[in-house]
């Protein structure tokens, strides 16, 4: 006698409970689609439980599971708790960290259908975003850095032990001033996290022959100019101009002690983790919702999942991908889960049902049938700004109704700079993806000489774009940190970047 299975035999769980069998057999089911039939490669996978509070622990300390401790991130734990106590915030879902293995942390609270969700947008699509984008995958190491993280956190503690929590407090808050600052914005060596520890002693020592050297260089007689020759080798050896503020004071601050010299390089590790996760915002999330939308609509064709737990996920999906209009009290600027997902979803439609605009605006995968090798392709090549670029349609464009607005602040009244014409589709595709760009949105600003031959002062350079000057309040404050790293006075140029004209100066003096 053959036994027909019922439908409830099928599915991966019952209810809104959840155990851990339940979270292995939705992980099992979500890896069995994401690589058979998505073609996606991820990190093997950690999934860890953990409570609100520990959500909120988590948010304070950048979403990193070992950290070390500053006053900080006290600071901002008490008022995402306050917020979320208060109903006036919610938490997140999950945090997923780049790192292999890739460890994705759920909230306890979470339904099954929300850990379903949880597992299949963070442990499968950021997991294959982190493992394939060429950008994590030059400027990170994901295999060193849960190791960097517990190193880090032992070598700050045993510094406050050594020399005080004061002093290692105002180390850490001169550099998380300046941790943007931190970073290289153009390819270098691959970072190896692992060796960090073994080379930390290797790199005192040489620091100190390159103080030596560094030092050695200024004239007998601070009242006789440098030679051409001496100013070369001098900027050679302090490698300017150098937009990595942080690397440029490990390296040639004349007053800081090894320890110190070594916190700026953990701090500047971390920003350089980061880094990646800043140009990528829009498409790593958009990888996540459309992996997690594709997986769990699969599990709901196959049975696996009930037509009341698809319903959940629905409402969290359409809530996660909700963009207010601009006149909304909400606005805040392009949602990058709503514009992400909205244009995967557009490719999607190009390769399976294109029109003739479409044929015209993407001729090399327009009707492809396949969705999937355009989209591994984009999630590894590309970068947000390039994205949009090469794959914002016009048809997505007036389904978002977006426009162009230009704000001239010499002007009396705004002007609509582009609309939904042949010519006004590109300069809106080119608008959209500038405040993407680093280079754009970011202040161009470098070490570019440093006054050996007399007080020492660091000068510094800041390309003004756009007109677009620097907050002075802000700047001021930044710049205080800046001196008391260098110990020395700092003097920031806003310069036109055409004629090299000054447009304002900022001096500071370190504290005494």
């Amino acid at each position: 006698m053959n036994v027909i299975a019922k439908p409830e035999d099928r599915l991966l769980y019952k209810g809104a409970d959840w155990d851990f069998d339940t979270l292995m057999r939705v992980h099992d089911a979500c890896a069995e689609i994401a690589g058979e039939e998505l073609g996606l490669d991820w990190y093997s996978n950690r999934i860890e439980v953990i409570s609100a509070e520990q959500m909120l622990d988590a948010y304070a300390s950048t979403g990193l599971p070992l950290f070390y401790r500053h006053w900080s991130f006290g600071k901002h734990f008490a008022q995402h708790e306050s917020l979320y106590r208060k109903g006036l915030r919610g938490l997140a879902y999950e945090i997923v960290i780049n790192s292999d293995p890739c460890v994705s942390y759920v909230m306890e609270e979470n339904t099954a259908t929300m850990q379903a969700l949880v597992i299949a947008h963070a442990a499968f699509g950021h997991n294959h975003f982190f493992k394939n984008n060429q950008l994590f995958r030059q400027w990170t190491d994901a295999k060193g850095i849960l190791d960097y993280l517990e190193f880090a956190r032992g070598y700050v503690q045993a510094c406050e032990e050594q020399h005080g929590e004061m002093a290692v407090e105002r180390v850490l808050d001169s550099a998380h001033a300046l941790m943007n600052y931190g970073v290289h914005r153009h390819r270098r060596r691959a970072p190896d996290l692992l060796s960090e520890q073994k080379r930390e002693r290797e790199r005192r020592e040489h620091d100190e022959r390159m103080y030596n050297v560094l030092w050695s260089t200024l004239p007998e007689k601070a009242a006789q100019p440098a030679t051409r020759t001496e100013e070369e080798r001098r900027r050679a050896l302090l490698q300017l101009p150098q937009e990595n503020i942080l690397y440029f004071l490990e390296k040639s601050a004349p007053r800081l002690a090894p320890w110190q010299r070594e916190i700026l390089r953990i701090v500047r590790n971390v920003a350089q983790y980061f880094y990646p996760q800043r140009q990528t915002k829009m498409m790593n999330e958009g990888c996540a919702t459309y992996t997690h939308h594709r997986i769990l609509g699969r599990l709901h064709e196959q049975g696996r999942i009930s037509d009341g737990n698809w319903l959940e996920v629905l409402h969290s999906h359409s809530s996660v991908i909700m963009q207010p209009d601009f006149d909304d009290q909400r606005y805040s600027g392009m949602n990058p889960y709503a514009l992400g997902f909205a244009m995967m979803e557009d490719i999607e439609r190009i390769c399976r049902e294109p029109t003739e605009e479409d044929r015209d605006w993407f001729p090399d995968f327009a009707g492809c049938g396949d969705p999937m090798p355009v989209l591994r392709y984009g999630w590894s090549e590309f970068r947000d700004e390039s994205f949009i670029l090469q794959f914002l349609s016009p048809a997505l464009m007036r389904k978002l109704r977006l426009f162009h607005i230009v704000d001239d602040s010499g002007q009396p009244v705004l002007r609509v700079d582009a609309m939904h014409d042949e010519r006004g589709y590109r300069r809106l595709r080119r608008a959209l993806a500038r405040q993407y760009d680093p280079a754009w949105t970011d202040p161009d600003i470098q070490v570019v000489d440093v006054d050996l031959g007399g007080d020492r002062k660091l000068i510094l350079e800041h390309r003004v774009a756009g007109g677009r000057l620097l907050e002075e309040q802000e700047a001021r404050q930044v710049l205080r940190h800046l001196a008391s790293l260098w110990s020395y006075d700092v003097l920031l140029r806003e310069v036109d970047p055409t004629s090299g004209a000054s447009l304002r100066e900022h001096a500071v003096s370190p504290p005494r």
